[in-house]
């Protein structure tokens, strides 16, 4: 599902999620759980302020943000 992110500067000078929305809804990143790469891709395992974790995925190439999972976290 492709998505808007906002980003700030983060490790080794690229992009990090700090905000992403859903439709219009504005999900707000807590922290970074963990990172991985790909020779074209970044990923990133989110704690959102929902309580929800969240795996999104960068295309450095295209520049596109898209979420890859999602996972529910009950109260």
């Amino acid at each position: 599902m492709a998505i808007r992110v906002a980003c700030c500067v983060g490790y080794l000078g690229e992009p990090e999620p700090v905000a992403f929305w859903l439709g219009e809804r504005r999900i707000a990143v807590r922290c970074i759980v963990d990172r991985w790469f790909a020779p074209t891709q970044r990923w990133f395992k989110v704690d959102a302020d929902d309580g929800h974790l969240y795996v999104l995925r960068h295309d450095e190439k295209a520049g596109d943000w898209e979420l890859a999972a999602f996972t529910f976290r009950a109260e």
